[in-house]
C-alpha cells in the first residue's frame, strides 16, 4: 500500500506547509470586561461547571447544558429511530447514562457557550446570563462528539460521529459554513495554530467485543482526513496503519484518539485504542519517530473488552513551552507528566478513570477530569506532583479553556 492513499490530494507545496511553524503566541491580559475561566463539561449530569482558569481553581458557576431537555425527549420518544440511537448511546458508550456535555468553547465576547450533545445529536449555543438556548444546530445522524474552535474563535468544528461527517459552524449564529466527509467515527478535532488546517481524526467502532488485535480490521476505516479550513477540502490523508506496521507494530490499533502539537506544529503527539502509552509523528518526514509506553497498573485488566470505549488511555496535554506532555491514563487510573525530550515519565499521580487532559491559564499545571471521582486535579508541570483537586459534576469529561464576561456567577434564572 502506498504511503499516501489515492485520496490525497495536496501537492508537495501543500504537504509542507502544514509543517510551518506558527508564531509563538504572546502571553496577554484577557480583553477588557472578561475573565478567562475552565468550563468541565459533566457529561452524564448535563451540566457545567466553571472554574478559574488557574490558582485554586474555585468554582465560579454552574450552567445546565439541557435547558430544552423535556422538549428533546419528547421528539426523541416519538421517533423510533432517535429513540433506538438515544438508547444505543446510553447504553454502549454512555455506560448505561446519557450523554448530555460532550465539549464546549465560549464565544469570544464571553457572553455564550457552545455544546456538543451526544444523545441530543446536536450542538447548542447557551447564553450564560440567561441559561437559555441561543440557537440549536442538529448534527447530521445521531450523535454529535467531540469539538473544536478556531484560533481566531469564530468558528467550532463538530464531529457528528455517525454520519462520518463534520460540520464547521459560525460560533455566533449557528449557521453552517462547510462540511466534510471523515473516516468512520470521527472524533478529535484540531485546528492549526494559523487557522488555515483543520485536521479530524476517526476512530472507527469503538463499542463492539471485537477487540483482539486479529479482529482490527473489523473496526472500520480510521485515518487523519486534513481539510483546507477555508475550503473545507482535504489536502491530505494521514493512514496510521501504514506509519505503525513500518515500525513493526501490526498489533497495535490505529485508532488516532487525544492527539495534540508541538508548539511549532512539526511533531504530532497522539494516543491509540487499547494501547498504555503514545506516539510521536515528525510531520515532515511522514513517519512515527517514537513510542513511548507507560507503566500498566496491575488493577487493571489486559482483558481489551473491558476497556471502556477502547480506550486504555485517552487525554493529551502539552506544557505552553512545549517542554512536557501530560497524559491521562484512563483504564490504569493514573495521569503523569512526560519530559519530551527524554520520555521519561514523572510521579504516576493516582486518579479515578481520568478522562481528559488540559492546561491551566498560566501554564502551571495539567488539569485532569477524573470522571470516576467527579473531581478536576491541578499536576504541577514542575514537578509531576498533584497540587489539588475540586470537586464538580457526574463525569466530568472536557474541560476548555474560556471566557465568561467579568462578576459572572452563573445563569439569573
Amino acid at each position: 500500500m502506498p504511503a499516501f492513499r489515492p485520496r490525497l490530494v495536496c501537492t508537495v507545496a501543500a504537504a509542507l506547509a502544514l509543517t510551518a511553524a506558527s508564531p509563538a503566541t504572546a502571553a496577554h491580559a484577557d480583553p477588557a470586561g472578561l475573565r478567562e475561566v475552565l468550563f468541565v463539561g459533566n457529561n452524564w449530569d448535563g451540566t457545567a461547571d466553571v472554574i478559574a482558569s488557574s490558582g485554586d481553581f474555585a468554582r465560579i458557576g454552574r450552567i445546565s447544558v439541557v435547558p430544552d431537555k423535556e422538549q428533546r425527549l419528547a421528539e426523541i420518544n416519538a421517533d423510533p429511530v432517535k429513540w433506538a440511537y438515544f438508547m444505543a448511546i446510553r447504553n454502549s458508550v454512555g455506560e448505561g447514562h446519557d450523554q448530555f456535555a460532550d465539549d464546549m468553547y465560549s464565544t469570544p465576547d464571553g457572553r455564550s457557550v457552545v455544546v456538543s450533545r451526544p444523545s441530543f445529536a446536536d450542538v447548542v449555543s447557551i447564553d450564560l446570563a440567561t441559561g437559555r438556548l441561543n440557537w440549536r444546530f442538529p448534527v447530521s445522524g445521531y450523535r454529535a462528539d467531540h469539538m473544536a474552535v478556531s484560533p481566531d474563535g469564530t468558528r467550532v468544528a463538530v464531529s457528528a460521529s455517525t454520519a462520518n461527517t463534520v460540520h464547521v459552524l459560525d460560533i455566533v449564529t449557528g449557521r453552517q459554513l462547510g462540511s466534510f466527509a471523515t473516516g468512520d467515527k470521527p472524533h478529535e478535532n484540531i485546528f492549526s495554530k494559523d487557522g488555515k488546517y483543520l485536521w479530524n481524526m476517526a476512530i472507527g467502532d469503538v463499542n463492539t467485543a471485537l477487540d483482539a488485535p486479529w479482529l482490527d480490521w473489523t473496526k472500520g476505516d480510521r485515518h487523519i482526513t486534513v481539510v483546507d479550513a477555508a475550503t473545507y477540502k482535504p489536502v491530505k490523508v494521514i493512514d496510521m496503519r501504514e506509519r505503525l506496521d513500518a515500525i513493526g507494530l501490526k498489533d497495535y490499533s490505529d485508532a488516532v484518539r487525544p492527539a495534540v502539537f508541538s508548539p511549532d506544529e512539526s511533531k504530532l503527539y497522539f494516543q491509540v485504542s487499547f494501547f498504555n502509552g503514545f506516539f510521536e509523528y515528525d510531520l515532515a518526514t511522514d513517519r512515527i519517530t517514537r513510542t513511548k509506553t507507560l507503566p500498566k497498573n496491575p488493577a487493571t485488566s489486559d482483558d481489551r473488552t473491558t476497556f471502556v470505549n477502547d480506550s486504555r488511555h485517552h487525554g493529551l496535554s502539552m506544557k505552553p513551552d512545549g517542554s512536557k506532555l501530560c497524559v491521562a491514563g484512563t483504564m490504569d487510573d493514573y495521569a503523569t507528566v512526560v519530559d519530551r525530550a527524554t520520555l521519561q515519565e514523572g510521579p504516576l499521580v493516582p486518579a479515578s478513570k481520568p478522562y481528559w487532559a488540559t492546561v491551566s491559564g498560566d501554564g502551571r499545571d495539567c488539569v485532569i477530569s477524573e470522571s470516576g471521582a467527579d473531581q478536576v486535579t491541578a499536576i504541577d508541570f514542575a514537578t509531576g506532583r498533584k497540587r489539588m483537586s475540586v470537586p464538580v459534576g457526574d463525569h466530568p469529561q472536557r474541560v476548555r479553556l474560556g471566557h465568561v464576561t467579568a462578576g459572572w456567577t452563573g445563569p439569573s434564572n
